[in-house]
């Protein structure tokens, strides 16, 4: 009897010792359906709770608390039978739960498997086993649930957002599609259409016109305002007209954007917003740049503008962070060499006059020559010189260039083709980013270093002579991607125009267990 009473000791003291604070008297407690509660919660963060085995974990602590209950009710004393499963239940439950933190706080690929030159955010990684061996000691998990969660405003929005469109996912708006657009394939003000009542539908759904409002006879003008609320939300033209790029967007289910909005929260547990009280963000998919304070914990925006990013085709910008330590007035443009093979080159031949019209100059060992030739243009093919393009009202990169020294040589400036900030989609670089409002940018960067004011910077932007600045205080520029935000309580979506959205849930599917 000795024997048998110390071998049970030895089961409950390996249980506690392989899961402190799990199923402390071999039963389920409160600590265990708050575990489970926040398991099967996930879901609210963009997780999945069968990731963390919530389903099958429910189940057996419910057959573990009814084994319980049914124990005491037999009179046959308060522990349950066979305490070695009971310490592997609550190993199961240890290990789900640190998951769940671990991913909520970091996310679940590595960022390098779905983009191969961004680095890890700087800031240390939340030590996950402390956290939650410390809420279980003071018997509360939601403490460390609130630690893991991304403190970003952003990211309580997106929740919010996730939330109300998964209430969209089943709506008799989209149970069937639109159908096709009248001729000549699009539909403006006063048109007829048979989808109207449908559109109407969808649109209130979505909060683009008032709940109230009846279907039109025709596209009337309430029914055009509502279409173009729904087109600012989608990065689109808000001229109320339906094409087939506005249709497309608005046969998009709720569904696939609750996905967008999971991936964008995905994306946000990796992604350094907070790294500085002052930094620069480009988001690529909006194609647009904020520059920000953070004040009290919040993200104050100083100045946002319109960006022109990387062709999707070939010229991609790459995401990464780097500080800002330079700015250059009146820049040299030097023209990479892939450029000088695959494009200047072969110009300059056909049409000899696009070298002095432009301002270029060859730069080699002999010093600078401004004088064309076929030579010349072999020396470049061949390595040995290269092209620049003298500061000046058609230079490349217009009258200042913002630099974050990094590998991929890209950075921020100004251009003189000022019209491609008109554009809705805005990728039509070779992987630098044009800056809508420089000028903006380079008092935000400089508004601590003394003897830059605005007048100073207006003049060596205009000076015409190339000069460079080491900014005192370097600000971090975060290069990003995400498909939706929340601004002023209204949900935008954009376009995947690098497809990255589709390579992180590739990712995320192809690492799920198979059931």
């Amino acid at each position: 009897m000795k024997q048998w009473l110390c071998a049970l000791a030895a089961l409950w003291i390996g249980a506690a010792a392989a899961a402190p604070g799990w199923m402390a008297d071999g039963r389920p407690g409160p600590l265990e359906r708050e575990a489970l509660a926040w398991l099967n919660d996930a879901a609210s963060h963009g997780l999945d709770p069968r990731d963390y085995d919530a389903p099958a974990l429910t189940v057996e602590l419910a057959a573990a608390a009814a084994a319980a209950a049914g124990a005491t009710a037999s009179g046959t004393g308060a522990a349950p039978p066979r305490p070695e499963a009971a310490a592997a239940l609550g190993q199961r439950l240890d290990a789900a739960f640190r998951r769940y933190l671990a991913d909520l706080n970091r996310g679940r690929v590595e960022p390098r498997t779905v983009h191969l030159n961004f680095r890890a955010p700087r800031a240390p990684a939340l030590d996950i086993e402390a956290l939650l061996r410390g809420a279980l000691a003071a018997g509360r998990l939601a403490d460390a649930v609130q630690a893991a969660t991304p403190a970003l405003p952003a990211y309580a929005r997106l929740r919010e957002a996730l939330s109300h469109y998964r209430t969209l996912a089943g709506h008799a708006a989209w149970a069937q599609p639109l159908p096709a657009l009248p001729r000549p394939g699009k539909l403006t003000p006063d048109g007829l259409w048979d989808g109207i009542p449908r559109l109407t539908a969808r649109l209130q759904a979505l909060g683009d016109l008032p709940a109230q409002a009846a279907a039109p006879f025709m596209y009337d003008p309430a029914l055009v305002d509502g279409v173009r609320a729904f087109q600012r939300r989608h990065g689109l033209t808000d001229d109320g007209v339906i094409g087939r790029t506005t249709l497309a967007a608005l046969q998009v289910s709720p569904a696939a954007r609750v996905r967008q909005i999971e991936l964008t929260m995905e994306r946000l547990r990796w992604t350094p917003l907070m790294q500085g009280p002052r930094m620069i963000v480009i988001n690529v998919p909006e194609f647009v740049l904020r520059a920000y304070e953070v004040v009290d914990g919040r993200i104050v925006v100083r100045t946002q503008m319109k960006v022109v990013v990387g062709k999707s085709a070939d010229t991609r910008t790459p995401l990464f962070d780097e500080d800002l330590r330079f700015i250059e007035f009146s820049p040299y443009w030097n023209v990479p060499p892939s450029i000088a093979r695959g494009e200047l080159v072969p110009r300059l031949r056909r049409d000899p006059g696009h070298w002095a019209r432009e301002g270029f100059e060859f730069v080699g060992a002999g010093g600078v020559d401004t004088v064309l030739s076929a030579a010349k243009l072999e020396a470049v093919l061949a390595g040995v010189a290269r092209i620049r393009q003298r500061p000046g009202p058609r230079n490349a990169l217009g009258d200042i260039k913002f630099v974050f020294p990094n590998r991929d040589n890209i950075y921020l400036h100004h251009t003189p083709s000022v019209s491609l900030f008109e554009r809705d989609r805005r990728d039509f670089s070779h992987g630098c980013i044009r800056v809508e409002e420089p000028l903006a940018l380079a008092k935000f960067v400089l508004q601590d270093q003394p003897g830059w004011p605005e007048a100073r910077i207006r003049e060596a932007m205009a000076a015409g002579t190339s000069s460079t600045l080491r900014v005192d205080a370097p600000v971090p520029v975060l290069i990003a991607y995400g498909t939706t935000l929340v601004r002023n309580g209204l949900t935008f979506f954009y376009d995947d125009i690098y497809g990255h959205d589709r390579r992180l849930d590739a990712a995320l599917r192809a690492q799920r267990p198979k059931p």
